[in-house]
């Protein structure tokens, strides 16, 4: 027995020896660079987490605004919003009006009017397109089980979010700044818990008779998935650069597909926030 253990061991250590020596060419010969960066939310949200932010503030606006410069030294081709597809023409009628007037003004402006647009204009864009995908779900899910299978790890993972907050703030002593807001959400530890948060900790939410936490974050993937396939519907060329701007789980979810995709390959955001 202990020999055809040792057989099936050299096999196994052989077959990756041999995997690591023959290339496996996992991307196209040429890729269409995306610059995903993950927002916070400037205008209203129906988000369960909202970052406290005024967009008719000349200060914030100032703020993002120098963050647009920094993203358009990307040089995008092409802007790519949280917005519904149904939408993109309205949305594009917006933005070619704000490209006439960059001084005009929105009654509900949020990261699109006040980002992704002045993006698009210092870097010349001419093409805007949405994605989004309309689907909700219920993740309040774990405080509504009269029984759990798990009555720990879900509430323990909330002391450790508590934990790291507060960490956070006395480690910066001062309110984030727009620029604080970015560096945070763009990193990977970030992006990780916010898959975390408002998805993965579902798995952990069932009764012991269900599965009910997985159903409701089964709904979250989909409406990710679907937003993905919008993406893969809008006709880019070899020769185009996006700019993807959406809310940070959002932008999670893509990062692990765009890492996988043999067609577009992901941009650092972090060199461009320093």
């Amino acid at each position: 027995m202990k020999k055809y253990l040792l057989i099936i061991l050299l096999l196994t250590v052989q077959q990756l020896v041999h995997a690591q020596l023959v290339p496996f060419q996992t991307k196209f010969e040429k890729t269409i660079p995306v610059l995903n960066v993950a927002t916070f939310h400037m205008g209203f949200t129906s988000d369960a987490t909202r970052t406290a932010f005024n967009p008719k503030d000349p200060e914030r606006v100032k703020e993002v605004h120098a963050l647009a410069k920094r993203f358009a030294a990307f040089k995008p081709t092409v802007l790519v919003l949280e917005n519904v597809p149904s939408r993109t023409e309205a949305l594009q009628a917006m933005y070619d009006a704000y490209l006439k007037n960059p001084q005009m003004t929105f009654e509900h402006p949020s990261e699109i009017e006040l980002l992704a647009f002045e993006v698009g204009r210092l870097s010349g864009v001419k093409k805007v397109y949405g994605i989004d995908y309309k689907k909700g779900y219920n993740y309040r899910i774990y405080g509504e089980l009269e029984t759990k299978a798990d009555s720990i790890t879900y509430n323990a993972y909330w002391k450790l979010v508590e934990k790291n907050t507060k960490n956070y703030m006395e480690k910066l002593n001062r309110e984030p700044t727009v620029m604080d807001h970015f560096q945070m959400n763009n990193s990977k530890v970030y992006l990780d818990f916010l898959m975390n948060v408002n998805a993965d900790m579902l798995l952990y939410a069932s009764s012991p008779e269900g599965n009910e936490g997985a159903f409701e974050a089964a709904k979250f993937y989909e409406r990710n998935l679907i937003m993905f396939s919008n993406f893969n519907k809008i006709p880019l060329s070899a020769d185009d650069r996006v700019f993807l701007l959406m809310g940070g789980t959002h932008s999670a979810f893509f990062r692990q597909w765009l890492e996988r995709s043999p067609k577009y390959h992901e941009v650092d955001v972090l060199p461009y926030l320093k």
